[in-house]
């Protein structure tokens, strides 16, 4: 099969149930926060002609095999092109995207198609990509639409050149404006510097692209790793990194900046965990390393290297939901304020090691933080029964 052209994309190919939240049905009209409502994987792995819809809170649910992980990478792989970074950053193992049973054409080339939309000010915005793993890594065409209009689009007209030519609307003297860009980035992302914005063509390329990038770049992809949050970590080391590795530095930091979330936090500890939870602490060491620990407020107080698996993955995913960009170690656009964007935790194994009163209490924190509108969650699960007919969640069923 040779490197598909960008096109439409036809319905999805895997179920979706979604309940509503009533308590945002009344903001849906008016929210301008730059968002990913739908993410596409028309020939991507294992998935074909599929279009999966993403709410506040979205659950990919089903066996080993399903394709639940690759979703979630196909959409960090979308956020950090988004961010910049090059088609090999993004892809660190093309060949591995393109589809089982792709066929080369004659040429030796075989690919991928991935995209999404993004909902904000300007309205539904539509990416596509498709991009070229053999012989050589390369975007092979993109396409960004608004309105039904054809803002960006690429193209791979000369295989011996590293660039693609593109096109994008400009609506002024000339409908649209021609120049290289290069095959190896995302040229929404570039168009920020390249339209000067001076007819109302060029300034709706830019809106569009801007939310595009926006809604993509606000993201952190988040695994817990208990066997590392165990011990004591150096003070200052920064923003909490995806594996929570530094769980306890952030604490430090968190229980100081913000007692009313670090309350939050608490209580929906108190909420997860077997007895009583008064408090959570984190404690410098004389090596000038800290470590967390839990107040029951009877006793001493409890080592978080005491905890098991699943109350350091509740612990450490709690956290992350009820934090923020300046908390998390993510790529978020700086010039855009906050009320203005949604951060997007990727959570890959939702509920692995959770107890069911601890994936019960963590989905009902997801769907709180969701309904402001500052957090979006998209987690995995193998089994989505004891989530189903939950408020504000989108489920969507793979099989294997």
């Amino acid at each position: 099969m040779a490197v598909p052209s960008v096109s439409a994309v036809p319905a999805a190919d895997a179920s979706t149930v979604t309940v509503p939240a009533q308590s945002r049905e009344s903001r849906v009209s008016t929210d301008v926060r730059a968002r990913v409502t739908e993410l596409r994987l028309s020939a991507f792995a294992g998935h074909r002609r599929a279009g999966f819809p993403l709410g506040p809170v979205t659950l990919f649910a089903g066996p080993s095999g399903a394709g639940k992980t690759t979703a979630l990478a196909a959409y960090e792989a979308l956020a950090r092109l988004a961010g910049g970074a090059s088609l090999r950053d993004a892809f660190p193992d093309p060949v591995a995207c393109v589809p089982q049973r792709a066929r080369p054409d004659a040429g030796g080339r075989r690919g991928f198609r991935i995209g999404c939309t993004a909902d904000g000010a300007e309205g539904p915005v539509r990416l596509d990509i498709a991009v070229q793993a053999e012989p050589d890594l390369r975007i092979a065409g993109e396409r960004l639409t608004s309105g039904g209009v054809v803002l960006l689009e690429t193209a791979l007209r000369d295989p011996g050149r590293r660039t693609v030519q593109a096109a994008w609307h400009t609506a002024g003297s000339a409908p649209v404006t021609r120049a290289p860009l290069p095959d190896d980035r995302l040229g929404t992302a570039l168009l920020p510097l390249r339209v000067a914005g001076k007819t109302v063509g060029q300034r709706h390329v830019l809106a569009a692209a801007e939310q595009m990038v926006v809604a993509l770049r606000s993201v952190f992809p988040c695994d817990p790793r208990p066997e590392c949050m165990r011990t004591p970590v150096p003070l200052g080391s920064g923003r909490l990194l995806p594996g929570c590795d530094n769980l306890a530095d952030v604490l430090w930091r968190t229980r100081a900046e913000c007692a009313r979330r670090h309350g939050r936090l608490v209580e929906a500890l108190g909420a997860g965990c077997a007895g009583p939870v008064t408090d959570l602490v984190a404690e410098p060491l004389p090596d000038g390393t800290v470590r967390a620990l839990l107040d029951s407020g009877a006793g001493p107080r409890t080592d978080l290297a005491r905890l098991g698996d699943g109350g350091l993955r509740y612990l450490a995913l709690t956290l992350v939901l009820l934090t923020g960009p300046g908390v998390l170690d993510v790529d978020a656009p700086g010039e855009v304020p906050d009320a203005l964007r949604t951060l997007t935790v990727l959570a890959d194994g939702f509920d692995r090691c959770l107890d069911p009163a601890q994936r019960r209490e963590l989905l009902r924190t997801a769907v709180r933080m969701g309904e402001r509108g500052h957090i979006r969650c998209v987690g995995a699960v193998s089994d989505v029964s004891w989530a189903a007919g939950t408020e504000g969640v989108t489920v969507v069923h793979l099989d294997a």
